[in-house]
């Protein structure tokens, strides 16, 4: 195999198939939810751009492959609308036609004449299966591999760090940290990496007493996985070696609930403060930095394996569904932003309708398209900015 392919292929493949994977279960939520209300599809794609195959089932939707795996839709009949928002003309033309087309009665199969109640939870389908998607991924990795652990028992602590500041001290076992139980020093790590020169109040266990603690931790900056370098926030402790704690089946799905809320509180926290100007923005990532970051987990994954003896497939696996768990629950959020043309976008005019009892006129769905448009596209150049800066390209190009 030539050495580019082969590098495609350990570091890249992992990537692609993972958004496959994430785009699809989020557009069969809608699929599913929307088949189950009896609403008629027109299509259902998997890519987009021009059909490398595609067939029709029993029900009439047609089933395609786009040759561009990016992404994917559903796409209802008689969803004309961009916004997918018909005005009240629009459904009052769309019921004269349908009823001159299929009888009286037919209007009933298409989503816009369904209840305002069932066309929201069609909407809200799709986050929804990004979410569930996420919770089966950390199930599979930590019921399947296990999750490797270090004991939440602090081994030392580094002088003149925040900890040491704070009064953490050697044999502490944390207990809790902002109310929040904590199992292991990673889940320390993960609540802190977040919260440079944030206030955490932690609860200790020292000799059998509990003790408060609260600690600032420090901003400090390390290589980054999306190429250059990123701020974390780090208390100065270490814990003791690792081992792998094991699961059953109904322990994994309860870690994997746990783990999915975490990285959704955690996100939304994180994009809380950038909002407010306490976080830098360029911490956000773009497709470039997420298939970079996942080329370089591969890689370490792949090197870690051939150090223990462990099978790279296995290797690659378990970074690979931690991977898509993380995207899955990304995909989710996104689409709950409260933007015209995504999922959150249509509930925003789903409730404007309820307490309008009306849908929104042409004008105000025209402007809200737009912007949303703008917000969206602005948002993903900010994004692909900060990951082209990061790996340097345009020192490439300009050197």
């Amino acid at each position: 195999m030539p050495a580019f392919l082969q590098d495609f292929v350990q570091n890249y493949a992992p990537f692609v198939l993972v958004i496959m994977v994430v785009i699809t279960v989020h557009e069969l939520g809608h699929f599913l939810t929307a088949r189950a209300f009896g609403v008629a599809v027109e299509r259902f794609s998997i890519g987009f751009g021009r059909a490398l195959v595609s067939w029709r089932d029993r029900a009439g939707t047609e089933w395609r492959i786009g040759w561009i795996p990016v992404g994917g839709y559903v796409k209802f009949s008689g969803d004309e609308n961009a916004a997918s928002i018909p005005t009240k003309d629009d459904l009052a033309k769309m019921r004269a036609e349908i009823f001159a087309r299929e009888g009286p009665g037919a209007e009933r199969r298409y989503l816009h004449f369904k209840p305002l109640w069932q066309r929201s939870l069609i909407i809200l389908a799709g986050p929804a299966a990004n979410f569930l998607l996420a919770i089966v991924m950390y199930a599979i990795c930590f019921g399947v591999f296990g999750e490797p652990t270090m004991s939440a028992r602090v081994l030392s602590v580094d002088q003149g760090s925040a900890a040491a500041t704070a009064g953490f001290t050697p044999g502490d076992v944390i207990l809790t940290a902002d109310n929040r139980p904590i199992h292991s020093f990673e889940d320390v790590h993960f609540y802190v990496q977040f919260r440079a020169g944030v206030p955490i109040d932690f609860v200790v266990d020292r000799s059998g007493r509990r003790i408060e603690i609260v600690a600032k931790p420090d901003a400090a900056t390390q290589p980054s996985e999306f190429g250059g370098v990123e701020t974390i926030g780090r208390l100065g402790l270490k814990a003791k070696g690792g081992e792998i704690r094991r699961y059953s089946p109904i322990e994994a799905i309860a870690v994997g609930t746990g783990k999915t809320w975490d990285v959704t509180a955690t996100t939304v926290f994180y994009l809380g403060r950038i909002i407010t100007g306490h976080a830098s923005a360029d911490q956000l990532h773009s497709i470039v930095g997420i298939a970079h970051a996942s080329g370089a987990i591969t890689r370490q994954a792949t090197d870690m394996a051939r150090d223990a003896g462990v099978n790279w497939f296995v290797a690659v696996s378990f970074v690979s569904l931690q991977l898509a768990a993380m995207i899955s629950v990304s995909v989710g959020l996104l689409n709950l932003l409260p933007i015209p043309i995504l999922d959150g976008g249509h509930l925003l005019f789903h409730a404007y309708e309820w307490i309008a009892q009306r849908p929104p006129g042409p004008s105000l769905q025209a402007a809200g398209y737009r912007v949303g448009l703008a917000l969206l596209m602005g948002l993903m150049l900010f994004a692909t900015w900060n990951d082209l800066h990061r790996l340097r390209v345009f020192h490439f190009f300009g050197s």
